[in-house]
């Protein structure tokens, strides 16, 4: 794959711990005419993987000079290191028999099968011979390869297939393999397997199915080569699998077609393998590719299948430092230790099992992975990026979630808590509903689970929120200005927390009896109860906030601010959302409608004794939605809940447990259908399908000719509420087109020193960004009246070796504390851009301390040009809205190069003078020693040398 293209990656590689390396593929078109032929960015491997990058892109002499130097490199290694040098280096070549047969081709067989006469293998001999006096040359074999994996074009002809394997057999005398594709399923039995998976988007027609080596005549060759091979004394096999194409539809990468692998590929390809084993009774010889990683390596090589090469795992973070820990794990099984490497015997039965098995494993379903993108908004830094995406991207408050998952981690409850407070002053609610964007963002993400940050913050509450509260005492009072805030919600009661804590006498006016608004009033109680509610009110009335209740929400703003100083305005969205659909408001009980949030406060008061007839619809899916459903569900005669919902299923925007648990409690989601009216019991639907992708990045969806009828008692509007603002306009407030109000970045209102917060900003949204309105409005009212504010920064303790060492670990998540201790503390440590480019183009430069007063941190990234080919991976995984390989400051190794790209960066042109391209995007050549030299540039410049 495209990690076995430079001597470098196959040394990282060796190092970690692979011993099969399988060279990338080589044919007659190559170096700049092949390079020009491949569009950019050529690799996708957000989830599942999708490449358009074809074979080497060095050329032919290049290639084998390079795997000359990595066999020097992976020997001298070995021995320094005293490490296993059972390495085995696979030739791969394509794609057809007359350029196999090339002059170029044949030499470069020829001299993997025997370099010793080869300039490069001598001047690497003379160069270890005069640097490297301890090596032991004569160990060095120059039989670098007596392998070849053949990989061949979709549409290739069996004869032509055939005749370059019988060919490599008899006349270069070469251990064969042939790649196989998943197309030898047939389509349908492909379509109906990914389909089961979950990945019925991938697009893809019968042609190449139709043109491809069928499964028949693939036997029969097979057999053929097999005969051939024996007579020969050689070993003839079969490379499963090799790509799959399918139809690019959602701008994943440029052109038309492109290939899948990784996960997606996995069922496919054990699939394929099962056929033909069962064919041939265990006994052809199998090498497996196609979504092998961690999880399910063990699985494939104890069918005896061998040997796995893998390249998708390796394009996600942590790298190749993935395959150390892959490799202790097979190096410790007992039933591998146990299979003979010379027994290529399959295990039918238990390649078949795993086979079956494959559609109940969740971790290889499309909907176990939550979240597509991690990226944040963040602009990506020229200098100083490292900042962890689920406090600056994920969290609207800024926790700091490395602290505290650090101190979770360690059982230091009680200073997590501290951490968490810091930021977060409604810390048991959020600990139970948060949307936890933090986790959409986490890192984890591209290993196996995100980290249970939620569940970590409830625990650090359960352990030490009360102890906390008994111990908080309210600050004395420090201003003579005063603060009302009407509304009592998440809002209300964070800006309250607050500015308490910090000193200022601070007034909440509620109309209900109880503070926490929807939580309270609407939230069912099987999502949170009274008890985790009442545990974050007592905590601000710790703080010494003040509570009215049963005041009416009407007010007068030039009334008020004879009392009050500053006024923050965060009343919430109460009012019925708006509906496209018509509806029979006349019917009699028990067929009615009702709105969302009437609907859980009337179920929430009655305790489920609503009447609401036997059969429910909800029309929406979002949480709320799915709390409608679930509530409803718990109404003592209702039987039937069902979602109705104009997308699919999985473009939900309810978190994905609040839709696993709705499934769960028996509702049904009814996708596709867009209600148009509900008229005498019946729900008029018209029946919707997939069309391109839209504006908000989902595909969108379009009307079809057909409509669906389905009867209902009870229907609930679940698609959003709307925000009461007559308060606003009758007070003088500015409004927006919208009708919500102008506001500033501290989100001061045009009426001085009166602020918005919550719903009243935008429409409906949640606690945490309630919190974050808060946060931002107390910020500037403390500035205001010149008063220090007590957020403060914890450090992660743990030291950057210990981090770094985790990169490449994988561990499943856990319901404990301990998962906690899988953060890998992004904000100390990132580097995702170092682990994920295949060519090793990213590199971390460390900074010395003396001169980190011109760079904040010890750590920088560069970029290597003449690595890099644009292939666009470093940009999947930055957690930055950037792109490291056009974005990172740039090291230039020839004029051509700097002249033809925008980055910035530098091009040495004389000893200590050098072509540079500014921050500002201007270019100037200028002696390192010159006063207006990039201060940055020259600490770099002097790290790199």
């Amino acid at each position: 794959g495209p990690h076995t293209q430079l001597a470098q990656n196959i040394l990282c590689a060796y190092l970690a711990g692979s011993r099969f390396i399988e060279l990338k593929t080589v044919q007659i078109m190559d170096g700049e005419e092949l390079r020009n032929c491949v569009p950019r960015p050529c690799i996708h491997a957000q989830d599942e993987g999708y490449n358009v990058e074809w074979s080497t892109e060095l050329t032919t002499e290049e290639a084998l000079s390079e795997y000359v130097k990595a066999w020097f490199l992976v020997h001298l290694f070995g021995q320094r290191f005293v490490l296993d040098r059972n390495v085995l280096f696979n030739m791969s070549v394509g794609y057809s028999y007359d350029g196999i047969r090339s002059e170029k081709i044949d030499a470069f067989m020829e001299g993997l099968k025997d370099a010793s006469k080869l300039p490069i293998f001598q001047e690497c001999k003379t160069w270890l011979l005069q640097n490297a006096s301890w090596v032991r040359i004569h160990e060095i074999s120059p039989h670098l390869s007596s392998s070849i994996t053949l990989s061949t074009l979709h549409g290739c002809p069996r004869e032509e297939i055939e005749k370059i394997a019988h060919y490599l057999l008899t006349e270069k005398k070469l251990h064969t393999y042939v790649k196989c594709n998943p197309t030898l399923l047939g389509y349908d039995r492909a379509r109906t397997l990914l389909d089961k998976m979950g990945y019925a988007y991938v697009s893809f027609d019968a042609h190449h199915f139709e043109e491809d080596l069928g499964f028949a005549d693939a036997v029969a060759m097979i057999e053929r080569l097999s005969e051939t091979a024996k007579q020969e004394g050689l070993t003839f096999g079969l490379k499963i699998t090799n790509t799959f194409p399918v139809e690019i539809r959602n701008g994943e990468l440029p052109g038309e077609e492109m290939y899948m692998s990784g996960r997606a590929l996995f069922p496919l390809s054990i699939e394929v393998a099962r056929l033909l084993s069962e064919a041939f009774a265990g006994q052809l010889p199998i090498s497996y590719s196609g979504g092998a990683d961690y999880f399910n390596i063990l699985d494939i090589l104890k069918t005896g299948i061998r040997p796995v090469t893998m390249a998708t795992t390796l394009l996600k973070p942590g790298g190749y430092a993935r395959f150390h820990q892959l490799s202790q794990k097979i190096a410790t099984d007992k039933t591998i230790r146990a299979l003979k490497v010379s027994n290529l015997i399959v295990d039918v039965k238990r390649l078949a099992k795993l086979s079956d098995t494959l559609e109940k494993r969740a971790r290889y379903r499309k909907g176990y992975r939550t979240v597509s993108s991690r990226k944040t908004l963040r602009p990506l830094a020229l200098y100083d990026c490292v900042s962890a995406p689920c406090s600056n991207g994920g969290c609207p408050i800024h926790q700091q979630i490395p602290a505290y998952l650090e101190r979770v981690s360690l059982q230091q409850f009680d200073k997590a808590f501290e951490i968490i407070v810091n930021d977060n002053v409604l810390p048991s609610v959020t600990g139970v509903i948060c949307d936890h964007n933090c986790q959409n963002k986490c890192v984890r993400q591209d290993y196996e689970d995100p980290l249970q940050i939620r569940q970590a913050k409830k625990i650090a509450v359960g352990e030490a929120q009360d102890a906390y509260i008994k111990k908080t005492k309210p600050t004395k009072i420090r201003t003579d200005k005063k603060v009302l805030i009407v509304g009592a919600g998440a809002a209300g009661i964070a800006a309250a927390s607050y500015l308490r804590r910090n000193g200022v006498d601070v007034t909440v006016r509620e109309r209900f009896s109880r503070p926490l608004g929807i939580v309270s009033h609407v939230i069912p109680d099987f999502r949170i109860s009274d008890q985790e509610i009442e545990r974050d009110v007592r905590l601000a009335e710790a703080y010494g906030v003040r509570f009215e209740y049963s005041v009416p929400e009407d007010f007068d703003l030039d009334e008020l601010k004879k009392e009050f100083d500053y006024i923050i305005l965060a009343t919430g969205a109460w009012l019925r959302g708006k509906s496209d659909f018509e509806f029979d408001s006349e019917e009699e009980e028990p067929t009615r409608v009702w709105d969302a949030l009437t609907f859980l406060y009337d179920l929430r008061e009655s305790k489920y004794r609503s009447e609401l007839g036997t059969r429910v619809a909800v029309i929406g899916g979002g949480d709320v939605a799915m709390d409608c459903a679930r509530a409803a569900k718990r109404n003592a005669r209702v039987r039937n809940v069902s979602v109705v919902y104009r997308r699919t299923r999985a473009q939900m925007p309810a978190q994905h447990e609040e839709i696993e648990h709705a499934l769960k409690a028996g509702i049904v989601i009814e996708e596709l259908l867009s209600p148009v009216a509900f008229v005498g019991g019946t729900l008029a639907c018209d029946v919707m399908e997939l069309g391109d992708i839209d504006a908000s990045g989902r595909r969108a969806v379009v009307p079809t000719a057909a409509r669906a009828n389905r009867v209902f008692d009870t229907v609930v509007i679940a698609t959003g509420a709307q925000v009461e603002t007559k308060h606003f306009s009758s007070n003088g407030i500015a409004l927006d087109a919208r009708g919500f109000p102008i506001l500033s970045p501290e989100n001061e209102c045009s009426v001085p020193c009166v602020y918005v917060a919550g719903d009243c900003t935008a429409g409906p949204a949640t606690v945490v960004k309630a919190m974050a309105d808060a946060k931002t409005i107390a910020i500037d009212i403390l500035k205001k009246l010149r008063l220090e504010n007590d957020f403060k920064q914890y450090p992660v303790s743990a030291c950057r070796n210990a981090l770094l060492a985790k990169k490449g670990v994988l561990s499943e998540k856990t319901a404990n504390h301990q998962d906690a201790a899988r953060c890998l503390s992004c904000g100390t440590v990132c580097e995702i851009c170092v682990d994920v480019c295949p060519n090793r183009a990213n590199i971390a430069v460390s900074i010395p301390e003396s001169s980190q007063d011109t760079l904040r941190q010890s750590v920088q990234i560069v970029h290597l040009d003449a690595r890099c080919n644009e292939c666009g991976n470093c940009a999947t995984f930055c957690p930055t809205a950037g792109e490291p390989y056009k974005d990172k400051l740039t090291v230039f190794s020839c004029e051509e190069d700097f002249q033809n790209s925008t980055n910035r960066g530098f091009l040495r042109i004389d000893t200590d003078q050098y072509r540079i391209r500014r921050p500002d995007g201007t270019v100037q050549v200028q002696n390192l020693d010159a006063p207006e030299f990039p201060a940055e540039y020259d600490t770099i410049l002097r790290a790199l040398e």
